[in-house]
């Protein structure tokens, strides 16, 4: 009881909540991530450079979004109905794909998918933040990224079953597609009975101060533009599963390695919260570009089965150790006033610049040969953790 106890704490009902959500919509987004691209291949007859289009203008479209979101729920001072509308637009986007039968419908449902998370991510961001003390940001970002990673590892299972039942067909995806709607919409009714604005944004306040938003400060700038650096050689997971996919030939092989990167992504993140508000979240942070560039070179190089399954289970810790501790790390960059606005900006322009990524990413693997996107990755995230070091002595920063 004791253990429960202490695992709790600094977890409010709402980050609970809003965990719970994630990992459903997860679960449906999941379901259908790992053989998207592979559909586009096999039975659309996509090129590599149309799949890393496709991915680039989704994550584009959801890193635009972010930014007006945050910007929209910090006027209105609200969370919820962003909230809501974004986790809806996400659930009614996955019957839609079921339809496709030329590319650019797979195109449209993702679009509609990534409008959906970027109306939404910003102001939930904000809402855990406000509904957890600050010296659990840590904690409460590392939670929700694993449950939503835990969504993200149940899904691919879920599919898998699926085609064991129904066999690998055409068909077979298309009702793959439609099955994932459940879970979905299934979050949305939680979040629209269970959520509540809180905190900062239920104060009474003037009319002034409601619709003013304060200026981002310097080192959430800086901090901002090393992360779209890196950004720029983080391309999509599509790729990393081609890659897989290209080594280990099965659809279900590939399957496997992707529910196994995300169990332990899941099982990795609340403890790596709970290690960042312990001993600093940028120093714990900084180990993520570090592990990213020792992944993609991995995956530059390898051509066995064993390869892949050793340096995607690498890139478990990468993703422990990044997207939930930056948010703290924002968080901290903020105040109350702005700090949807912030998230906005930073996961905005950081998302535009994996958008070019996965656009470069698509041809260097077409142009050139696979492992060429991975090598200009690893320099990437070098080039970044450098900087980021830099910021850390020259700004004398201890977050």
């Amino acid at each position: 009881m004791k253990m429960i106890k202490n695992f709790k704490e600094g977890l409010s009902k709402n980050v609970i909540i809003l965990g719970i959500v994630s990992g459903l919509t997860d679960i449906s987004s999941e379901m259908l991530y790992p053989v998207i691209p592979i559909f586009l291949s096999q039975f659309l007859k996509a090129p590599m450079t149309v799949i890393g289009l496709i991915e680039g203008i989704a994550e584009s479209t959801a890193s635009i979004l972010k930014i007006w979101g945050g910007y929209i729920s910090d006027r209105f001072r609200k969370r919820k109905p962003f909230i809501i509308v974004g986790y809806f637009l996400s659930a009614i986007s996955k019957p839609i794909m079921a339809l496709a039968g030329v590319w650019q419908f797979v195109l449209f449902a993702r679009f509609i998918d990534r409008v959906g998370k970027g109306i939404r991510t910003s102001p939930r961001d904000a809402l855990i933040a406000a509904s957890s003390d600050k010296q659990h940001w840590g904690k409460a970002f590392g939670f929700h990224r694993a449950m939503d990673t835990t969504g993200a590892a149940l899904g691919p299972i879920i599919t898998l079953l699926l085609f064991l039942i129904l066999s690998e067909t055409e068909k077979s995806y298309r009702i793959v597609f439609l099955i994932a709607f459940i879970p979905a919409i299934l979050g949305v009714f939680i979040l629209k009975k269970y959520i509540k604005d809180e905190g900062e944004i239920t104060k009474t306040e003037t009319l002034k101060t409601q619709t003013a938003t304060e200026p981002l400060s310097y080192d959430f700038k800086i901090f901002t533009f090393i992360y779209i650096l890196f950004s720029i050689g983080k391309f999509s997971d599509a790729f990393l599963i081609m890659k897989t996919k290209s080594i280990v030939s099965s659809t279900t092989h590939t399957i496997m390695v992707y529910f196994a990167y995300n169990i332990l992504y899941a099982f990795l993140s609340t403890p790596a919260g709970i290690i960042a508000d312990k001993i600093g979240k940028v120093k714990v942070f900084m180990l993520s570009f570090l592990i990213f560039a020792i992944v993609c070179f991995g995956f530059s190089k390898t051509a066995t089965p064993y390869g892949v399954w050793l340096f995607f289970l690498i890139y478990s810790f990468y993703g422990a150790l990044n997207e939930g501790i930056a948010k703290a790390i924002i968080s901290n960059l903020t105040t109350s006033n702005n700090r949807a606005s912030g998230m906005g900006v930073f996961q905005g322009f950081s998302g535009i610049a994996v958008f070019l990524s996965s656009l470069l990413a698509g041809v260097l693997w077409d142009k050139f040969e696979p492992s060429t996107p991975f090598l200009f990755s690893s320099i990437t995230s070098i080039l970044s953790l450098i900087l980021l070091f830099i910021w850390i002595k020259w700004r004398k920063i201890n977050i």
